[in-house]
């Protein structure tokens, strides 16, 4: 470990698709990806094992697909893929930046990604290598949250980190109510109880289930997931 002064030893940061879009309208913004990969690269020379689970929301949602009349187990397989090519990218991204990565995917396609398993995923870890997780948790019906939640749980992280549009939980959406309340800190039991939208319910019920904190954070502003990792960054903790 290097001389890190973040207070957390192992993280999982949860990044949606349409984060990669930048201001586009659909895929990848090079710009953009290229500045979330530095700030992974940076969370792991600070000396923090970090693992990134990529949303494919930029390409294709399987519950809009299945609004259009693609079956829901077709549509979310079809979302799967699409996080196999973010986290492709990442990949490349982050190895740009002078900082070893792996891309894992639930859905094994061993000629483009090594398959995703706990073991693999704590070997890269222990090499200081960025893991990049794909394929959410393998299996329809469940996102991308949930998956985060599920890999946080499994490899043993200290926090989770879910990147947002905003800097942190709001009692209402900011952007439509200019009187909602922001909160520094909130327990889950708070969270649950004033019906904040944290994660979808699945993966809060997991991460309150594993005690693991949840840090609320945006994404949009150059290094925020350094940032927050040191402790002056905004954002909003969510503790058991």
């Amino acid at each position: 470990m290097s001389d890190s002064k973040s207070k957390w030893r192992r993280i999982v940061v949860k990044l949606s698709g349409e984060a990669l879009m930048g201001q586009a309208s659909h895929g990848l913004d090079a710009r953009t990806v290229e500045a979330i990969a530095a700030d992974l690269a940076g969370a792991a020379r600070l000396g923090v094992e970090t693992a990134v689970v990529v949303g494919g929301g930029n390409f294709f949602r399987g519950i809009a697909g299945a609004e259009t009349g693609i079956e829901r187990a077709r549509a979310d397989s079809i979302g799967m893929l699409a996080t196999v090519m973010n986290a492709l990218a990442m990949e490349h991204a982050i190895e740009k930046q002078g900082q070893p990565a792996r891309a894992l995917s639930a859905v094994a396609m061993p000629s483009l990604c090594e398959p995703y398993s706990r073991q693999a995923a704590l070997h890269h870890l222990g090499k200081g290598r960025v893991v990049v997780l794909a394929g959410g948790t393998g299996n329809p019906f469940f996102t991308t949250d949930t998956g985060a939640a599920l890999r946080a749980a499994e490899l043993s992280a200290d926090v989770i980190l879910k990147a947002t549009q905003v800097d942190g939980v709001y009692s209402a959406d900011p952007k439509l109510d200019p009187n909602a309340q922001r909160y520094e800190t909130l327990t889950h039991d708070e969270a649950i109880a004033k019906n904040l939208a944290i994660m979808d319910t699945a993966a809060f019920a997991l991460a309150r289930e594993t005690k693991i904190p949840i840090l609320v954070f945006s994404i949009k502003e150059p290094g925020a997931i350094c940032a927050v990792l040191k402790g002056v960054g905004r954002a909003t903790l969510v503790t058991p």
